[in-house]
C-alpha cells in the first residue's frame, strides 16, 4: 500500500500534466488527468485518515510480543538510556525506539524515561554515585548487594492489571435477588440486585539518587544488571508494603486498612487462631485455589515451639492446618502501636494491583549538587494502586505477640 508521501508525489505529477494539457489546449488530456486526480484524492484522503488513526493508537502492548520481549531483554540498556537522557555521547538508538512503543502502551509520554519491565528479569545493585562501579579490578561480578526483604504479594497470587491509563472502576455485586417459594397463584416478592464498585487510581512512589558520569559511560554489563535490580527492587518492596498495610491518602489502601475484612482474635494459641481464620473464610464462601497465610518470621519461631512434644509444625511448604504459609519481613510488626505482628489468611487472588507505570525515570544532569561534581541526578518513580475485591476474602488474626504467643495451648 502506498504511503501518504508517495500519493502526494503522484498528485504533484498529475497536477503538472493538467497544467501542460491546458497550456497545449488539449482538452482530452486535461480531462483524463483530472479524472485520475479525483481518484487519487480519494485515496489520499483515506490514507490521511489511516495516518491519523495510527497516531492516536495506543499500540500493541510490547509485553505481548514474544519476539520484542526477547529483544528488549537482550538489547535494552538502562545505563545507556540514562546516559543519553543526560546528554552524554552514547549510541542509544534502540532505547529511544523502545520509548516510542512504551509511550503508546501507556497512552502518555514519559516524564523522563520509561523503563520496560522486561529488563528487570535479571539479578543484583549500587552506591551513592556509582564511582566504585566503574570497571577495575574490583570484580563487579562479585558485587555485594544490600540485605533486603523479598517482595511477596505478587507471588502469593495477587492479580496484576497492567497498562492502565486512567482511573479504573470495576463493578462489584454486593447482593443478588432473593429466591422465594410461593403457593400457586401467589405473587413473588420483589427484590433487586445491589452493586457497588472497586476503584483504582494512580498513586506514586519514587526516590532520588545520584550516579557518576564515569559509571554511565564506562559501566560493565555486570553493573547494568545491578542498576536494574536496584530500581526494581526498592520500588517493588515499597509497593509490597503498601499492599499489605498502606494507609491511603498518598499511598494505596492496603489489606489491613481495608474496611470490612474479617478478623479473628488470638486467644489461647496460634493453632486455635489460625483454625478460626480458616473457618471464617469457609463461612464467607471464599474460594480455596489461592488461599494461604502471610505473617512475620517471629511468628514462624513461635509456630515451631512445642508443647508436650507437639508444635504447630512449619514443615515442608510450610503449612498451617495444611494451608501454605509465607513468612516475610515485609509484614508489620508494630500493629496497634505495640508489638503485635500481622497474621493474614486470605485468597490472595482477591487482591488487585493496578499498574500505570512500572518504572519511570527522569534524568537531570543540571541538578546543582550533581552538576558541580559532573554527576547525574536520577528520579525513579512507579505509579500503582491496590484494592481488595472482596474484603471477607481476607481474615486478620489480631493480638498476635510473638513474645507471649504459644503454638498450641
Amino acid at each position: 500500500m502506498l504511503k501518504t508521501a508517495d500519493l502526494l508525489e503522484q498528485r504533484a505529477g498529475l497536477v503538472g500534466r493538467m497544467g501542460a494539457a491546458d497550456k497545449a489546449d488539449d482538452q482530452a488530456a486535461f480531462e483524463a488527468a483530472e479524472t485520475e486526480l479525483r481518484s487519487l484524492d480519494a485515496k489520499l484522503e483515506r490514507q490521511r485518515r489511516i495516518d491519523a488513526a495510527e497516531r492516536a493508537e495506543h499500540g500493541k502492548p510490547i509485553n505481548g510480543d514474544a519476539r520484542l520481549d526477547r529483544e528488549i531483554r537482550s538489547k535494552f540498556s538502562v545505563t545507556r538510556a540514562i546516559a543519553a537522557a543526560a546528554g552524554l555521547g552514547v549510541d542509544a538508538g534502540f532505547e529511544r525506539e523502545v520509548q516510542t512503543e512504551l509511550a503508546k502502551r501507556a497512552g502518555r509520554p514519559a516524564e523522563g524515561l520509561f523503563i520496560p519491565s522486561e529488563v528487570f528479569e535479571t539479578r543484583v545493585l549500587t552506591t551513592a554515585t556509582g564511582s566504585e562501579l566503574v570497571p577495575t579490578d574490583h570484580r563487579p561480578d562479585q558485587y555485594i548487594s544490600a540485605l533486603t526483604a523479598s517482595s511477596v504479594v505478587r507471588g502469593l497470587g495477587a492479580r496484576v492489571l497492567s497498562g492502565l491509563t486512567g482511573n479504573l472502576s470495576i463493578p462489584r455485586e454486593t447482593d443478588s435477588p432473593a429466591i422465594g417459594w410461593v403457593a400457586e397463584n401467589t405473587a413473588l416478592s420483589a427484590d433487586d440486585a445491589n452493586f457497588d464498585s472497586v476503584t483504582l487510581s494512580p498513586k506514586h512512589a519514587g526516590a532520588l539518587s545520584e550516579f557518576s558520569r564515569n559509571m554511565l559511560l564506562q559501566a560493565s554489563p555486570d553493573v547494568e544488571s545491578l542498576l536494574r535490580q536496584m530500581l526494581a527492587r526498592n520500588l517493588a518492596l515499597a509497593i509490597d508494603r503498601a499492599a499489605i498495610q498502606g494507609g491511603g491518602a498518598n499511598e494505596p489502601v492496603g489489606v489491613l486498612e481495608t474496611a470490612g475484612i474479617g478478623t479473628e482474635a488470638y486467644a489461647t494459641s496460634l493453632f486455635d487462631a489460625t483454625a478460626l481464620a480458616i473457618e471464617a473464610a469457609d463461612v464467607a464462601n471464599v474460594a480455596t485455589a489461592r488461599r494461604g497465610f502471610l505473617t512475620s518470621n517471629a511468628v514462624k519461631r513461635v509456630a515451631n515451639l512445642a508443647k508436650d512434644g507437639i508444635g504447630l509444625p512449619v514443615g515442608i511448604g510450610p503449612i498451617f492446618h495444611n494451608e501454605p504459609v509465607t513468612f516475610s519481613n515485609q509484614v508489620p510488626t508494630t500493629l496497634g502501636g505495640g508489638t503485635e505482628h500481622a497474621l493474614i489468611y486470605a485468597d490472595w487472588s482477591e487482591l488487585l494491583v493496578g499498574v500505570w507505570s512500572e518504572i519511570d525515570i527522569l534524568v537531570n544532569p543540571f541538578e546543582s549538587t550533581a552538576y558541580a561534581k559532573g554527576n547525574v541526578s536520577i528520579r525513579a518513580m512507579a505509579t500503582t494502586d491496590v484494592a481488595v475485591r472482596h474484603p471477607l476474602a481476607f481474615v486478620s488474626v489480631t493480638g498476635v505477640d510473638p513474645s507471649t504467643a504459644v503454638a498450641i495451648a
